[in-house]
Order: C-alpha cells, then structure tokens, then sequence
C-alpha cells in the first residue's frame, strides 16, 4: 500500500537522522534495505562490545552484531508487532535478545528481541541507542526476560556491566584557545627630561 504524504515525510526524516548518527558515530553502521528516500528496512550493524555464550558454556565478548529493522505502513498511528528481529551473532547472551536453539535445528534463523513498549513514531535514533544499551548491557530486564538463563547470569554479575561504556555518538572535544597579548610597558618612574603621567616634563 503506497505511503500517505506523512508517513513519507517521516520515514524520509529518520533515514535523514539515522545516517547523521552514523556519521558520529566508530560504532554504527545503517544499510537501508528499501530504496531512499523514505526506507523502512534497515540491516543495523552495531561494533560494540557484547557477549555470546559458546559451546563450552563460557561467556566470551563479541564486537559485531547485526539486527534487522522494519517499520510498518502505519507506524505513526500503532504498532503491533515487534519491529527489530536479531539477526547475528547466534550465540548472544542478553537477557533481551532470545537467540535460536541450536536444539531446534535452525542456528541461524532470526530470533526477537524485546525492546519494551514501542510507542507509534519512536524515532530510528531512539531505537538505535535501545539497541546499543541492550547490546552492551546498558539496558536489560531480569524478571520478564526473553532469555531466563541469560537473565539468571547477569543478576550474579551485575559489576561486570556495562560491558562496553563508550557512547554510541562521539563526545565532541571542545579545545578553547585564549590569544595570549604581550605589550611592552615602560618604567615606572618617567625618566630626567621626559614626560610625566600629567603631561608635564621634568628636568
């Protein structure tokens, strides 16, 4: 169904916004999957440091992880489905993020990752940064969580997190610079046959 003028408008807006982050950003990556200008799909790579759970059991730091958004047609008036889907690594440990069962025999099939209550027309940035704080452990849930063994782990290790505690958006340093002036001052004491501070000479 052809987007209303509005909706164009916004989602034009967002990837506008979306890019300008990853401009500021070491950590972001945004690959529209629709044409521009309006796209509703993105592939987010985010190269922020995470955990996965290996084979073994161990819980080791990731520093890739790629999630697929999708807006729907009328974002701005509900939305009622979940609109980011975890797309990689297989193995992520995130009490948030519910990654495949290997059990199942589908490790690579995209799994859904609870943001919490979307509001219709949460802007792209927003959700980037939810997606980074749940990433780095900056956000996560413990009693209602997607992943209860992951969730069971974090409670015991809560001094480890964030796992990573740089900002999604670059710090801007700010440098002032003050012109330092020298001028040269003569003696105090006017000297014999000069002018005095009155405009009078002395002899």
């Amino acid at each position: 169904m052809p987007l209303d003028a509005i909706h164009h408008a916004f989602f034009a807006r967002q990837c506008q916004e979306g890019m300008a982050l990853c401009g500021e950003s070491d950590l972001l990556e945004l690959t529209p999957v629709d044409p521009l200008p309006a796209p509703q799909r993105y592939i987010v790579t985010l190269r922020c440091t995470g955990l996965c759970r290996t084979d073994s059991g161990a819980i080791v730091e990731t520093n890739l992880s790629h999630v697929g958004l999708h807006f729907p047609d009328q974002y701005l008036r509900s939305v009622d489905r979940p609109i980011a889907i975890w797309l990689g690594p297989p193995s992520i440990w995130a009490p948030n993020i519910l990654a495949p069962s290997r059990d199942r025999g589908a490790p690579l099939a995209p799994s859904w990752i609870c943001m919490g209550h979307i509001n219709p027309g949460t802007t792209l940035t927003a959700v980037l940064h939810q997606l980074f704080e749940i990433v780095t452990y900056q956000r996560f849930s413990t009693h209602d969580a997607l992943n209860r063994d992951a969730a069971a782990w974090a409670r015991q290790n809560l001094d480890r997190f964030p796992v990573d505690r740089r900002p999604l958006k670059r710090r801007r340093l700010r440098l002032t610079f003050e012109k330092e002036t020298t001028g040269l001052r003569g003696p105090s004491a006017s000297p014999i046959g000069g002018a005095t501070g009155d405009g009078t000479r002395t002899t």
